[in-house]
């Protein structure tokens, strides 16, 4: 989709912004559904190429991922191709309600879907919420971003809780479709005091510093 295309959501207060947010997330989750299991499989490809292609990925010992849910930017080659670096790995366990904490990926045949809507995790042993202290870079999953950083999650908050156990300075890689990028300057996405901005978006295509 062309930016064109892109409905103008505009900049509003106090609980406009929460029903703004909720009209974008239907949108997306509408436009990714209409995506080919095929389309997937090749963003998925060329995402792990693009992410890989960021220094700070390249050379990081340990990266905090995501397992992708079906109609996601697809993590599960990148997964692959981290862990044949020998980087390690760690994934979301969600525990429950907004209970934070992580697990080393070892391998696809690992990962379960614990409750219907969640994302895959690793059997592995759990560890606390600041294990994300380990991971030099943090890839974060996004409905979308916009190009000062903003970021549009599920609508949990568990990422941006999460997010305060990183080390100070570690950048954090959102991912997202090409048509799910906008352009701040006109078509900002709104933000709200506790949506913690990302540094650098990821698309199939390309990626780019944020902010």
């Amino acid at each position: 989709m062309s930016s064109d295309a892109q409905p103008y959501l505009g900049v509003h207060d106090g609980d406009e912004v929460e029903e703004t947010k909720e009209r974008l997330r239907t949108l997306v989750r509408h436009q990714r559904l209409a995506r080919s299991t095929r389309r997937r499989a090749e963003a998925a490809e060329a995402l792990a190429e693009v992410v890989e292609s960021i220094p700070a990925v390249a050379q990081a010992r340990c990266v905090s991922v995501y397992a992708s849910r079906p109609t996601e930017p697809g993590t599960d080659v990148l997964l692959e191709r981290l862990a044949a670096r020998g980087v390690r790995v760690l994934l979301p366990v969600l525990g429950s309600g907004l209970q934070r904490g992580w697990a080393e990926y070892a391998g696809p045949q690992d990962l379960h879907q614990r409750a219907p809507g969640r994302p895959p995790e690793p059997g592995t042993e759990p560890l606390g919420a600041e294990a994300l202290a380990d991971a030099e870079v943090v890839v974060a999953p996004a409905l979308a971003v916009d190009t000062v950083g903003t970021r549009l999650g599920q609508g949990g908050g568990w990422y941006d809780r999460a997010l305060v156990h990183a080390r100070p300075g570690t950048p954090v890689v959102a991912l997202v479709f090409p048509e799910e990028l906008y352009d701040a300057a006109l078509r900002p996405l709104p933000r709200e005091p506790h949506d913690l901005p990302v540094d650098v978006v990821a698309t199939p295509e390309r990626w780019q510093p944020l902010r």
